[in-house]
């Protein structure tokens, strides 16, 4: 029996202009207090406590303005595009463990197999997590960065 593997072509053209880059374009990152869901159709839970957009500006659904934008997809990897600042201000006080990235739709934070999501772990650097922030500690309109984000296809 034979693997399926992924060619790196294959894996850049899931992740690029056609596929999950487009999906997220310009959307944005809610940071929970927490564990994530078991699947990143499940409802949010925890408590709200940061949205990033670029520089921390206004976002709204169906808009381009301050949406997130990622790199060209290469070697299989999506990443954040280097010259924007992913930047959020805290709207509840808490500790960030678990973030969600949405697409630039109306998403309530329900249940949804249809809405574009990746949920993922939230840390600083050093600690693991799948996405790297200047930091977990939140307060009300403190601005926090996100310093790395990238998402990866296997081979």
């Amino acid at each position: 029996i034979m693997a399926t593997r992924l060619s790196t072509g294959a894996r850049n053209a899931m992740l690029g202009e056609v596929g999950l880059k487009a999906a997220l374009a310009d959307g944005k990152i809610i940071g929970f207090s927490g564990s994530q869901p078991s699947a990143a159709d499940n409802a949010e839970q925890g408590t709200k406590l940061i949205e990033f957009t670029l520089d921390a500006g206004a976002w709204t659904a169906g808009s381009a303005t301050n949406g997130l934008e990622f790199a060209a997809a290469a070697a299989g990897v999506l990443a954040k595009a280097s010259g924007e600042i992913w930047r959020g201000l805290g709207v509840a006080a808490g500790t960030l463990g678990w973030g969600r990235f949405v697409g630039n739709v109306s998403d309530a934070g329900g249940s949804s197999s249809t809405l574009v999501r990746v949920d993922f772990t939230i840390g600083v650097a050093g600690s693991g997590a799948d996405v790297i922030v200047s930091s977990v500690n939140v307060t009300v309109g403190k601005s926090i960065t996100v310093d790395s984000f990238t998402v990866t296809l296997p081979t």
